[in-house]
């Protein structure tokens, strides 16, 4: 079954208000998975997030909404950060998350995340290929680059640019945590909204421009992967259409 998914709803949210948003945003369900349009601003789980955060629901509070008949919540295949939106694989059971995590695990999940970067970079099309390693071990998961750290690769194409801004898709081909970020950081081209890794100011600037835009599954040996798309997050789209425009 294929659903189309909702725009961004504001950032912060009860727990019954998440119940009905993530219930609307359902984009891919069959017996074993299901894909989730992920709202900007919600992080996937509880954790040591700030004091300005921690009242507040994550996504697996309300992963009841989705049982869709089944004893049990679905449970998270991979992981989003908290201010990404866009494609969320779950699984219904253990034995599809069973089956999820190899996939994940073995880089066989294909992903594209749609980003606007500040700057505009020289070519049309290339990779980075540019190790990580954590950049403090008491500032929780934030990464930097680091020739001894974990192999890391990121595909990138531009879609689009517009004055001191581009449009691009990120292909990873590695899963580190807050890769695309870092590497797009390192390349001198910042993510639009990175209070971590750009320029955004912590209070009163824009989200995030990350989205998770599509997920390609090959979830069944004999059958074509499952591929999904997630709509365009409301707080992108006066920026992607300004990277539209020719020129």
């Amino acid at each position: 079954m294929r659903f189309s998914g909702a725009l961004d709803s504001p950032n912060r949210m009860g727990e019954e208000e998440l119940r009905d948003e993530l219930a609307r945003r359902v984009l891919y369900r069959d017996a074993l998975m299901l894909v989730i349009d992920k709202p900007a601003g919600v992080p996937v789980h509880r954790g040591p997030a700030s004091a300005a955060w921690k009242n507040n629901p994550s996504l697996e509070d309300a992963f009841d909404v989705l049982r869709f008949g089944l004893p049990r919540s679905p449970a998270l295949a991979h992981r989003l950060d908290r201010d990404t939106s866009g494609c969320l694989v779950l699984g219904r059971h253990r034995q599809a998350l069973e089956t999820l995590g190899k996939l994940f695990k073995g880089n066989r999940v294909d992903k594209t995340y749609w980003a606007i970067v500040e700057g505009n970079p020289d070519a049309e099309v290339g990779t980075i290929d540019m190790p990580l390693g954590r950049k403090d071990a008491t500032r929780g998961w934030w990464m930097k680059p680091d020739p001894q750290g974990q192999p890391a690769r990121t595909q990138w194409q531009v879609l689009g640019r517009a004055p001191g801004l581009t449009w691009l898709a990120l292909m990873p081909i590695t899963g580190r945590t807050h890769q695309l970020r870092v590497h797009c950081a390192a390349m001198g081209w910042p993510i639009v909204g990175d209070t971590v890794y750009g320029s955004a100011a912590r209070q009163g600037g824009p989200a995030l421009h990350l989205h998770a835009r599509s997920v390609s599954v090959p979830l069944y040996p004999k059958r074509e992967p499952i591929s999904v798309e997630a709509p365009v997050p409301a707080h992108m789209a006066e920026q992607l259409a300004a990277c539209s425009k020719p020129g």
